[in-house]
């Protein structure tokens, strides 16, 4: 396993070879910038040439409130048993065949905390599927299944002080504070990140 800048693995992503589809994972703790690391790489993959890249998002797979609330899981929405992982692998499965002319995925619209099913379409010609999530390699036999299809496995590698401030940071945009968000963080989002911190296995790349 090798450690790399964001840049290179961007670099490293740009040189796939686009005749056939990759699917690559970018996987690390809640408040590593996952999502905004997955954009940037998008983004770069479609300026150099259109419709080369999309972007397929594990917490669009996050179960209902009114499920988890049914479960007594809501205080720890977002936790691993807290998401659809048969549906996350139906998805890859069909994105991996290449067989449809489009699929459809949900996408998490953390405004509302729900996940808008269909919210992306995801087209046949994308050679490059950015997959990224907290969990996607958890050392869990329930999560192991996905692994299978990714071609590339990315972790970003963030000091554990700086996931929490951030973190913290999230929640007082939100309006949390005090017991509130002690509660948050110290019952959910710190647990969750010592779990994809310590539990994953090791990736083709850490990013630093």
């Amino acid at each position: 396993m090798t450690t790399i800048s964001r840049q290179t693995f961007t670099e490293i992503v740009l040189g796939l070879d686009r005749s056939r589809r990759h699917i690559v994972a970018i996987a690390g703790a809640p408040g590593s910038g996952k999502s905004t690391f997955a954009e940037m790489v998008c983004e770069r993959l479609n300026d150099e040439m259109p419709g080369a890249s999309a972007i397929l998002p594990m917490d669009g797979f996050h179960f209902d409130d009114r499920v988890l609330e049914a479960r007594g899981d809501r205080p720890r929405k977002g936790a691993p048993h807290t998401f659809d992982v048969g549906g996350l692998r139906s998805t890859l499965e069909r994105l991996k065949r290449r067989e449809e002319d489009v699929v459809a995925v949900p996408v998490f619209d953390r405004s509302i905390e729900i996940a808008r099913a269909g919210a992306r379409l995801i087209e046949r010609e994308v050679p490059i599927i950015l997959v990224e999530g907290n969990y996607l390699l958890l050392d869990e036999p329930r999560w192991a299944v996905l692994r299978e299809f990714f071609d590339l496995t990315a972790f970003l590698d963030v000091p554990e002080a700086t996931l929490r401030e951030r973190l913290t940071d999230r929640w007082l945009g939100f309006g949390l504070e005090g017991e509130t968000l002690r509660a948050k963080l110290e019952g959910n989002d710190l647990p969750n990140v010592a779990t994809v911190v310590r539990r994953s296995i090791d990736p083709d790349y850490r990013i630093g």
